[in-house]
């Protein structure tokens, strides 16, 4: 999963341009966090598209379940149960309990970065789709930016190395907090097409 990289957090190491576990073939010339690989308790909460947006609206800000919820446009109850999923493997940790408008006692919570940091390619192989689609289905069309394109044999090798390339460049740079923009990138076999036999 390609998208602007997220500020690291209390010493949380920034995941880079490339998820950890994310399946993507990579050329030498692209970064990837050599972590270990998933529990099967880290790769069950890896595997919700709903925790990873969770994770996700997180990672800039520390917010409490009840903001969660409104961003998600859930109930807050049932976004409850997988916050607490996401605390038991480490993935979110409680900031000091706060006071609200009208004196509530709230706790906000903050990714810490870990998920990235973890070889999880099963779980995340369905889950990142999904929640690229919800986050992308709240966006105006004309605010989307979409690109498809065929390719073969070597073009795919030389497009992979420029364009992981660049990634990496852009990931270099300092990061400008004002609008941010995601990027998603996939590739796969194309299937829309019979294969010949050779």
């Amino acid at each position: 999963m390609g998208e602007n990289a997220p500020e690291a957090h209390d010493g949380d190491r920034d995941p880079g341009p490339v998820a950890a576990g994310a399946g993507a073939d990579l050329p030498a010339t692209a970064s990837r966090y050599e972590g270990r690989v998933a529990t099967d308790a880290e790769a069950k909460a890896l595997a919700s598209s709903l925790r990873l947006r969770i994770l996700r609206l997180t990672l800039d800000e520390a917010l409490t379940n009840k903001e969660i919820a409104e961003a998600l446009e859930r109930n807050p109850a049932s976004v409850l149960h997988h916050v607490r999923t996401l605390l038991e493997v480490g993935f979110l940790r409680a900031e000091p309990v706060r006071r609200g408008p009208r004196g509530a006692r709230e706790i906000p919570y903050r990714a810490t970065g870990k998920a990235w940091h973890l070889e999880a390619p099963q779980a995340l192989a369905g889950s990142t789709i999904e929640a690229f689609l919800s986050e992308i289905a709240s966006v105006p069309p004309e605010q989307r930016d979409l690109a498809r394109l065929r390719i073969n044999g070597s073009d795919l090798t030389e497009f992979k190395e420029r364009l992981w390339a660049l990634v990496n460049e852009f990931h270099e740079r300092p990061r400008n907090p004002e609008a941010p923009h995601s990027i998603f990138i996939a590739m796969h076999p194309d299937t829309s097409t019979p294969r010949r036999n050779p």
